[in-house]
C-alpha cells in the first residue's frame, strides 16, 4: 500500500472549468436552476459519477450480497476546512467508512449532502469534492446519491458536509460493547492524538517546531484483514471527539466490567505529547480520525498486533491493557512508577469543530 501523503492533496488540484462570472458560490448555486445544474453536471457528477447516480432520480436502487446491513450517518463540520494530512472532503468518507468498519462492515454505498455558504470560492469546492472522490476509490465505496444547499453569507462556515453510509457484514461476530469479556485484551491501532492536534495547530497558527499532521485514513482494510484471518473480535470503537479514555469509559459502562491499561504502552508520538503539555491537553482525550481500539481473547492479541503492524496505518499499534472482571465500571490507567488514575469522562470538550 501507498504511505499516506503528510500534507493535503488539495494544493496540488485545479479545477479546470470556466464558471463565467461567478468564481464563487452564490444563493443561485441552490435553487434549482441553471447554476445548480452546473454545480451537479461539472463538479459532482464527474467525480462520483456512477450507474446509480447517472438515473437522475430521487433515490438509489442497489443489489446486495445476502447478509446483515450496517447502515450509518454523520455530519463534518472541521475548521479550517484544510489542514495538514486531510481536509473535510477526505474527512467525510474516511470518517463514515470508519463507522461501518466499527461493526464489522464492508463498506459499499455513501451519500452526500453539501450545505455551502454564499461566497465560497468554487475552486476550493472542486478540490473538495476531488479529495472526496480519491478517499472513495481508496476505500472501494460509490456514492450514490446526494443534496446541495446553499445558505446566506455569514450563515455558515465554508462547507459542511453529511455522509451516511451503508455496508454488508459476512460474518456471525456480534462486535460491539457487550461481547467483551474478562481477560480480553485491548489494543490500539497506532499513535494517537495527531488528528486533534493538527487540527489545533491550523486553526491557531500554532508554530510548533515539528509539523502535526491528522491521522485521517480509512480503517476498513485493516479490519477487513482481520476478519480474514478469523481473530474474533469483541469490539470495535473509533478514537474520534473525545479520544481513547471517552471510548474505553463509553465501553465499560456498557458491558459492565472494568478495564486497566498501561500507560507506558500507549503509542504517542513526542510531537503530539510536546504540543499537549504546552497547551495543557491531556492526549488521551485527543481526538484521532485514522485510529480504533479493539478488544480481543487474549490468545488472538498477538496475531492480532502482527496483523495491524504490517498495514500502512497500524504500524505503531500495541497490546495496552485488558479487561478485568470487575462491576465497578472504571477505567484505571497505570504508569511506570505503579501509581494509577481513574479516566472518567470530560465535563466539556478540549477541542471543538475538530470534525
Amino acid at each position: 500500500m501507498k504511505p499516506p501523503n503528510e500534507t493535503s492533496s488539495l494544493s496540488n488540484i485545479t479545477c479546470p472549468i470556466s464558471f463565467g462570472e461567478s468564481s464563487v458560490i452564490t444563493m443561485a448555486h441552490g435553487g434549482g436552476g441553471k447554476l445548480t445544474r452546473q454545480l451537479i453536471d461539472k463538479i459532482f457528477a464527474p467525480a462520483f459519477g456512477n450507474s446509480q447516480l447517472e438515473t437522475n432520480h430521487d433515490s438509489a436502487i442497489f443489489n446486495v450480497d445476502s447478509g446483515k446491513l450496517a447502515y450509518t450517518t454523520d455530519s463534518y463540520v472541521v475548521s479550517p476546512l484544510i489542514f495538514p494530512g486531510g481536509d473535510i472532503g477526505s474527512l467525510a468518507i474516511n470518517g463514515t467508512v470508519n463507522d461501518l468498519a466499527m461493526s464489522g462492515a464492508k463498506p459499499l454505498y455513501l451519500t452526500a449532502g453539501f450545505i455551502l455558504e454564499e461566497g465560497l470560492p468554487i475552486e476550493t469546492l472542486f478540490k473538495v469534492v476531488q479529495s472526496m472522490k480519491t478517499a472513495a476509490n481508496e476505500s472501494g465505496v460509490s456514492i450514490i446519491t446526494g443534496d446541495t444547499k446553499v445558505v446566506d453569507k455569514g450563515k455558515g462556515d465554508g462547507i459542511y458536509i453529511n455522509t451516511s453510509g451503508v455496508g454488508v457484514i459476512n460474518h456471525n461476530l456480534s462486535i460491539h460493547p457487550k461481547s467483551v469479556k474478562p481477560g480480553d485484551a485491548i489494543l490500539v491501532s497506532g499513535n494517537l492524538g495527531r488528528h486533534g492536534m493538527a487540527i489545533m495547530a491550523a486553526r491557531e497558527n500554532l508554530g510548533f517546531e515539528s509539523q502535526i499532521t491528522s491521522d485521517c485514513a480509512a480503517l476498513s482494510g485493516m479490519v477487513e484483514e482481520l476478519l480474514q484471518a478469523n481473530i474474533e473480535l469483541h469490539c470495535l470503537r473509533d478514537l474520534t471527539r473525545g479520544g481513547l479514555a471517552t471510548a474505553l469509559v463509553e465501553i465499560v459502562d456498557t458491558a459492565n466490567l472494568s478495564i486497566t491499561v498501561d500507560d507506558s504502552k500507549i503509542p504517542i508520538g513526542e510531537e503530539v505529547k510536546g504540543a499537549c503539555e504546552i497547551l495543557g491537553l491531556d492526549p488521551l482525550y485527543v481526538a484521532n480520525e485514522g485510529r480504533f481500539v479493539a478488544f480481543v481473547p487474549q490468545s488472538h492479541a498477538d496475531q492480532a498486533l502482527v496483523i495491524m503492524q504490517n498495514h500502512t496505518h497500524g504500524q505503531n499499534a500495541n497490546i495496552i491493557g485488558r479487561v478485568e472482571e470487575n462491576a465497578s465500571k472504571r477505567v484505571v490507567l497505570k504508569n511506570a512508577l505503579g501509581t494509577s488514575r481513574i479516566l472518567d469522562l470530560l465535563s466539556g470538550e478540549q477541542l471543538p469543530r475538530i470534525c
